[in-house]
């Protein structure tokens, strides 16, 4: 099910996405900054967490939409 649903965010969508959001505002990449944060343990705001996925979320979908496509792929060879 989420296989479909991610075959159905086109590639160029997933990285502009990434490229927009993922790394807004772009001095530094805010996403790189919340990760410091993570990994020093400094990331306990309820908003800063929520920050963090909503930075993440693009960069999710494209790393899954790796598999799904392979599984679309595999999909569409059974059939013939």
């Amino acid at each position: 099910m989420i296989f479909n649903t991610l075959n159905k965010i086109s590639w160029p969508a997933a990285v502009v996405g990434c490229l927009t959001l993922g790394l807004a505002p772009f001095t530094p990449p805010h996403l790189v900054e919340k990760i410091q944060l993570l990994s020093l343990g400094k990331l306990s705001k309820t908003l800063d967490v929520f920050d963090l996925f909503f930075h993440l979320m693009p960069w999710l979908v494209l790393v899954l939409k790796i598999p799904a496509a392979k599984s679309r792929q595999v999909k569409s060879e059974n059939t013939r």
